[in-house]
């Protein structure tokens, strides 16, 4: 069988054990079930490419064992007899369908054409055939695999089947790896610079492929097998919140994300979260928690919760399940890493209702950061909310960013690394809208030596009056003269009401701050 001997003929030891792996999973199904009670759900692209080859590999070794033949039985002796559903979808390119039906020429595919939506189309099939199991090309980082095991009964409210998922654990690279290995067709979109294909609709190029020839106004783009960074592997996929490159300076959103009818005076509010127990028992000062929250103020943001929590998963979970539901952000920090006391990401896995699982880009991230240096298991390291994750990365971090939905976690150890960390996050803002970027804070300082009795009356009618700018009061000391402070997004209103503040007081109470 050319897929067998191409991998035992290969020197990549780590390809040999995700295919090892896999075909382990494909010869499980295959004894569990019969041919007539599996079928292979295709879609063109390169994951369920992969998944139908490795198919096609178990069922040769699954008829080899059973024919006690001992490598006589050819690839011509076995025909592939497993059922194949495509969903056609008038959204899908072209060079998607074409391929699809190349492909079931090529290796006489038993094709089930559905033009229904999915769920209806599915319904259908099975009530009309057999069918108990369906292997699928589902990888972890998938939206739709999170929860997901190799077999996974399908969830309530769908039609009762087993979903086989012999790939769960591959990753972008191990795809290519086996796709170029073995020698085996591919949809040509992914020489055209795709790396993940959705509809016409939401996929475009990958920009990380894109090759500059001044001589051409044509863009003109590199394979997607030598896309260095497989965690940006859905970089061409057009973002729900994104707006184009010449979109409006503010727009509005909707959970911290960009939307239409921008708002330049608008406010976004977020939570910022601390973890660790030497900063509770005093060990270490909290340098990061205010320097977070002026960086948020300079972009427009307002704070409405600041915390430091204990190393405790609980703790954490309640905290970020508190907060990620009514701001419109979330960032944390602290307590990540591969210590006992780095609970960070299992309290955040746990505030979604999610597992923490091997990211397999992840690992191979630190596979090169931290090489023959780990004295620990990687794997163990390399473990993030399932499903909902997301890696940021920057040239200039030795660590990404990670966001899972609307929860930044960062992991700075001191201010200099928060600000390495918070202008990489600008960056990749500007250029992908991670953040909405709005109106920055104005303020004014205004001081008195009036005490406290004798200025509440008037600030709490200014407040009144004022009700769109931040009015707040402290001393440096109990003797020091009271600041006033205002902060607001208009120019004109601060100075209103600095002039409003002025006349409740005789002339000379109210003077403007060093």
């Amino acid at each position: 069988m050319e897929i067998d001997e191409a991998i035992r003929e290969s020197d990549d030891r780590r390809l040999k054990t995700k295919y090892n792996n896999a075909i382990y999973v494909v010869r499980r199904a295959l004894a569990l079930y019969s041919v007539e009670e599996v079928a292979l759900s295709f879609n063109g692209g390169k994951d369920s490419t992969v998944l139908l080859h490795l198919l096609r590999a178990g069922y040769f070794l699954h008829k080899r064992e059973q024919s006690h033949s001992n490598g006589v039985l050819t690839d011509h002796e076995v025909a592939f007899p497993i059922r194949t559903i495509y969903f056609e979808s008038p959204s899908a390119f072209p060079e998607i369908n074409s391929f699809t039906y190349e492909t079931a020429t090529t290796y006489g595919l038993q094709m089930d054409i559905i033009r229904l939506d999915f769920k209806s189309g599915l319904e259908a099939l099975l009530e009309a055939k057999p069918i108990r199991a369906i292997f699928l090309g589902v990888r972890i980082g998938d939206p739709t695999a999170v929860g997901q095991e190799q077999f996974s009964p399908s969830s309530p409210g769908w039609p009762p089947f087993m979903r086989v998922n012999p790939i769960l654990d591959w990753s972008y690279r191990d795809v290519w790896a086996f796709l170029l290995a073995c020698k085996i067709p591919y949809c040509s979109l992914y020489d055209q610079g795709y790396t993940s294909i959705g509809s016409i609709h939401d996929t475009v190029p990958n920009a990380l492929l894109c090759v500059n020839n001044s001589s051409s106004s044509k863009e003109k783009f590199r394979p997607a097998y030598l896309l260095s960074d497989g965690r940006l592997e859905r970089a061409g996929r057009a973002k729900k919140f994104s707006l184009p490159v010449c979109r409006p300076a503010y727009p509005a959103v909707s959970n911290g994300m960009i939307s239409e009818d921008s708002n330049k005076n608008s406010t976004l509010t977020a939570t910022v979260i601390g973890v660790g127990d030497e900063i509770l028992f005093g060990t270490v000062e909290n340098e990061l928690g205010p320097s977070l929250c002026r960086k948020l103020h300079s972009i427009g943001w307002s704070v409405s919760q600041t915390a430091v929590l204990r190393n405790d998963v609980d703790s954490v979970a309640e905290e970020v399940e508190r907060w990620k539901s009514t701001n419109d952000v979330v960032f944390i920090y602290g307590g990540v890493g591969p210590l006992h006391s780095d609970v960070t990401l299992a309290g955040v896995a746990k505030a979604f209702g999610v597992r923490l699982a091997p990211d397999e880009e992840f690992e191979e991230y630190l596979r090169h950061l931290i090489g023959d240096h780990c004295t620990g298991d990687r794997n163990e390291m390399a473990q993030l909310p399932e499903g909902i994750t997301e890696l940021l990365h920057h040239e200039k971090l030795s660590v990404p960013l990670i966001k899972c939905q609307n929860v930044f976690i960062l992991t700075a150890t001191n201010v200099t690394e928060l600000d390495k960390e918070w202008d990489c996050l600008i960056e990749l803002t500007r250029s992908s809208g991670l953040l909405v970027l709005m109106e920055p804070f104005l303020s004014k300082r205004m001081t008195t030596n009036l005490s406290d009795v004798e200025a509440a009356q008037a600030l709490s009618k200014l407040c009144f009056e004022f009700p769109d700018l931040y009015i707040g009061c402290y001393r440096k000391s109990r003797l020091a003269p009271l600041i006033i402070s205002f902060e607001g997004k208009d120019q004109t209103r601060l100075e209103s009401a600095v002039e409003a503040l002025s006349k409740k007081f005789p002339a000379g109470q109210i003077s403007e701050a060093n």
